[in-house]
Order: structure tokens, then sequence, then C-alpha cells
């Protein structure tokens, strides 16, 4: 699928993969505006809340499980 943008151009939709990378980056804020606004041109919403639900998910069973090692020690 593929969405018109301005000056007539396809711009190709961004893969599952591609929009967890664009949360993974987004989690720690470290990308260029640019390039974030070609990120944003590309990819379909629903990849971005199931990746950002993924992503959260990842983080709080890392400190649930650090938590219980630091506390089981």
């Amino acid at each position: 699928m593929s969405e018109p943008v301005k000056g007539g151009n396809v711009v190709p939709a961004a893969s599952f993969w591609h929009s967890l990378k664009t949360v993974a980056w987004s989690f720690f804020g470290i990308r260029k505006r640019s390039e974030s606004h070609k990120d944003m041109a590309r990819v379909n919403p629903f990849h971005i809340v199931a990746a950002g639900l993924l992503g959260v998910l990842i983080i709080v069973v890392g400190l649930i499980v650090l938590v219980n090692w630091v506390v089981a020690k």
C-alpha cells in the first residue's frame, strides 16, 4: 500500500519491522527531526500502536525481572 505525498511522489508503506525501529528510536529520543518526518510519512498507525504496546510490555517485564533478581540476592 502506497500513499501519495506532496509533489505527487509515492512513498512505499513501512513494514512492521520498520515501525518497531521507529518506536525504539522514539523511546530513546535521539532521532533526527528530518528522519522522524520521513518515518511519519510512511508508517501505519496500527503498526505504531502495536509496536508501542510491545515496547512498553518488554520494558515492564524487564523491570519486573530485574527487581525480582535484585531482591532475591
